[in-house]
């Protein structure tokens, strides 16, 4: 035992002389997880203990679950974690699969110049800031907007979409698709490219159509990328974009769009109970978790792929 470790040892040491440019590169990634990404989780043990703004930020006192137990009895809390559960679930449901869907039909297009236009345009949105995409849905669906004029052209009346809490779902998933399809459909675009030519070509041979190469052969091409992204988006599913979240909305509508990051920054900064909120994120971080491990289980069972 102690042979074998020893040779992988000298193994690993000699590839980081081979290639110590190459490693030196992930020397800035590391140090930047280090102190952004790991440093902080030293702050979840304030969950535990009662924080005084000024004492030390390890907090004052142990309380142990205190603050659990404030957060399963307090009904705004399950409040806005079904409303996470559900923008979670809708997203899953609607945003994850269009970019697939983007990408399987662009693929059909022969038309480069039209192809590489439709590529450009739809990556856009992607890169545009958050302030710049909420000012863009608040004007739209303003009372003066351009959905209220079409609304009222049609039906004579307008609707004040950003008061009405029953709308607030539909737009927040509209823009999620509109922002997101183009840019996510980039790796299965590029997964496409990995399949191999003759797998069509012996498709066409036995008779298939396009639907029945794409069921058969580009689905099951571009698999493994499908289940990998949707196991690590598994473990955001309750963190629910907060920056879109906290520009558009509002106390009139907190009924459908108040969600466990918001009510987070409402309780942690605006209400200085940093403990408090501090529980409620370790809550969500480890039901994220259990997420991610419970469908790379399934999707190893499955399909037998999975991360590891």
């Amino acid at each position: 035992m102690k042979v074998a470790q020893k040779n992988k040892l000298q193994t690993i040491a000699s590839l980081l002389r081979k290639d110590w440019q190459l490693y030196s590169l992930l020397v800035l990634p590391i140090i930047y997880l280090l102190i952004f990404k790991y440093g902080p989780m030293i702050g979840n043990v304030i969950a535990f203990r009662r924080f005084v703004p000024g004492g030390s930020i390890f907090g004052e006192k142990w309380v142990g679950l205190h603050y659990f137990r404030m957060f399963v009895e307090d009904p705004s809390f399950w409040r806005v974690f079904t409303n996470t559960l559900i923008l979670g679930g809708l997203a899953m449901l609607l945003t994850f699969p269009m970019p697939i869907v983007f990408a399987l039909l662009l693929n059909e297009v022969k038309n480069k110049k039209f192809k590489k236009f439709v590529q450009t345009a739809s990556y856009l949105p992607h890169f545009l800031s958050i302030v710049i995409v909420a000012g863009m849905i608040l004007q739209l669906t303003a009372m003066n907007g351009s959905i209220n004029t079409l609304v009222h052209f049609f039906t004579g009346e307008n609707i004040n979409f950003m008061q009405r809490s029953e709308w607030f779902r539909t737009i927040y998933i509209t823009s999620e698709i509109w922002q997101g399809m183009g840019w996510g459909a980039i790796l299965y675009l590029a997964a496409l490219t990995t399949i191999d030519d003759s797998l069509y070509e012996a498709a066409r041979i036995d008779g298939a159509n396009r639907w029945k190469q794409t069921l058969h052969v580009t689905i099951p091409g571009i698999l493994p990328t499908i289940v990998t992204l949707l196991i690590l988006n598994m473990g955001s599913f309750l963190a629910v974009g907060f920056e879109k979240i906290l520009l558009l909305y509002n106390p009139l509508i907190y009924e459908t769009s108040d969600v466990i990051s918001t009510y987070l920054y409402r309780v942690g900064l605006e209400s200085s109970n940093f403990s408090y909120a501090t529980a409620i994120g370790l809550f969500e971080s480890i039901i994220g978790l259990i997420l991610v491990f419970s469908v790379n289980a399934i999707s190893r069972k499955l399909t037998e792929r999975s991360l590891w």
